[in-house]
């Protein structure tokens, strides 16, 4: 007798932690869902910014898919637009025997990357999570654009000129793959809508063949997102 009532207990156990499971689940399915964003990115060499790179706003959108793995955490697998790249101020002085010369260039290298990030996120509180993991890149395309003004002085006489320029970059000559690591936090206020913030830091260099120091991207990341409930 003892043994059957042992027995039953035990079952018993067995089912009520199995509905438990089973209720966690069905409260914790794998939702899809929307997101954008605003990048503010750079370019680094050796993991030093240069002195006169300035931050480059660009945008990111795309979709992502949550999928929880245990009670609080879940992969969040996303495939982006991304707008990284960098602002770069220059300027110098220099002397041509009784001549100043003045030389500013402001120009914008924009890359256009295609990007597949792969968060693990863990919930601090039901709706407070933080996040880390791999960013996988695809080169697209991007452009060069800027201003070069050159000011000359002789004597009392100043004259400046400014030439602007806008190309494609060369695509033969940058990865086409890039590579980068990513950590984050987000905060839900519904169900469905919340905010995003992300760094991620590149491990790539973004030029194929450079004998010199790796230039790599940067970016940090605003934005919002809305799951599909």
């Amino acid at each position: 007798m003892k043994k059957l009532i042992l027995g039953l207990a035990f079952a018993g156990s067995l089912l009520v932690n199995a509905q438990e499971k089973t209720k966690s689940a069905s409260a914790s399915p794998v939702t899809f869902g929307v997101k954008a964003g605003f990048n503010a990115s750079t370019l680094s060499k050796a993991d030093q910014y240069d002195n006169d790179q300035k931050l480059k706003p660009g945008f990111n959108a795309g979709v992502f898919v949550n999928i929880p793995v245990a009670e609080k955490f879940s992969i969040q697998p996303e495939l982006l637009f991304n707008q990284l790249g960098s602002k770069t101020e220059e300027r110098e002085v220099y002397y041509n025997n009784s001549d100043k010369y003045k030389r500013e260039v402001e120009y914008k290298k924009t890359l256009n990357y295609l990007t597949v990030p792969v968060m693990v996120q863990y919930n601090i509180l039901p709706q407070l999570y933080v996040e880390a993991g791999p960013e996988f890149g695809f080169l697209l395309g991007g452009k060069d654009k800027g201003d070069i003004t050159t000011t000359v002085t002789s004597g009392n006489t100043t004259t400046t000129q400014t030439t602007s320029f806008s190309e494609k970059i060369v695509k033969d000559l940058h990865n086409k793959f890039n590579f980068g690591i990513g950590i984050g936090a987000g905060y839900y206020f519904t169900e469905n809508f919340g905010v995003t913030a992300r760094f991620t830091a590149g491990i790539t260099d973004i030029y194929k063949d450079n004998s010199s120091d790796a230039i790599r991207n940067n970016a940090f990341q605003v934005g919002v997102a809305y799951k599909f409930k």
